[in-house]
């Protein structure tokens, strides 16, 4: 005799089952898969961040145009002398500035605030940056957080961030940024790829870097910043990988990052 399904526990199979598609479209062991990117007009006002830490020196702009892949994607901005010598962060996700993520802590059944350690996040910014955590990742924990004044939140929708260069920097410098999206994962970055690195499994394609030249002699006010390689997959170490070859939607996060000294 053949078993039946109630009603009311079909439906909610049913039901269940057209939610997972929604959320997990590319949902495969092999494949990986990627979260469903929310359907959004294309013409969104951008957002506005200031960050000061030393505004005696030249007003500049990062000027970011989100891409189709866009989904809270983590960020760091900074600076490098000609010979990648790090010398200041312009900006970098509040979250990751602090150690504390919105999200991190489940433990009273609903979320909290609370720690999360993750290297693979911005790796190549933490490690230019040069400051060993107590745990011996190269990124701020709750113990040393960095300054206010160089953090806030991940913007949501296109933003331009508003700074300064350090007062004593030279007319010619590297203006770096780093970008990192959960869960972005391809044919070639699967989420059985490295089933033994936990943060891997929070990385999926690594954090781009993205590079412009800027000397302030040469009469331009405005760089299109390139993208020049990627990190280490879970932040082990501070490499930067030029081939872009296994990189796919990881590149269509953003859509242009350029940089403007206003007139």
């Amino acid at each position: 005799m053949a078993h039946r399904v109630h009603p009311r526990k079909f439906i909610f199979f049913l039901l269940a089952g057209i939610l997972f598609l929604q959320v997990y479209p590319d949902a495969s062991g092999q494949d990986g898969f990627r979260l469903r990117r929310r359907a959004e007009p294309a013409d969104v006002p951008a957002d506005t961040l200031v960050t000061s830490f030393q505004p005696q020196g030249l007003p500049l702009e990062i000027l970011f145009e989100r891409g189709k892949e866009h989904n809270h994607p983590l960020m760091a901005i900074w600076i490098e002398d000609l010979d990648s010598n790090y010398i200041q962060t312009l900006y970098v996700a509040k979250s990751i500035a602090k150690g504390v993520f919105r999200h991190g802590d489940p433990s009273t059944g609903r979320w909290k605030p609370g720690p999360i350690r993750r290297p693979a996040a911005l790796p190549y910014w933490g490690h230019q940056r040069g400051v060993q955590a107590g745990d011996g990742y190269f990124i701020p924990d709750q113990d040393d957080p960095m300054p206010d004044a160089l953090t806030g939140a991940t913007p949501k929708n296109n933003f331009v961030l508003q700074s300064h260069t350090p007062a004593d920097v030279n007319h010619k410098f590297r203006l770096l940024f780093e970008i990192n999206q959960s869960w972005n994962w391809n044919e070639y970055w699967t989420n059985n790829k490295f089933p033994d690195d936990e943060h891997y499994m929070t990385s999926s394609q690594p954090a781009i870097v993205y590079e412009a030249f800027i000397d302030l002699e040469d009469g331009k006010y405005e760089y299109e910043m390139k993208a020049i390689g990627h990190s280490h997959w879970s932040g082990k170490d501070g490499r930067l990988f030029t081939d872009l070859s296994t990189i796919t939607t990881a590149l269509e996060i953003a859509e242009s990052i350029k940089v403007r000294f206003p007139e």
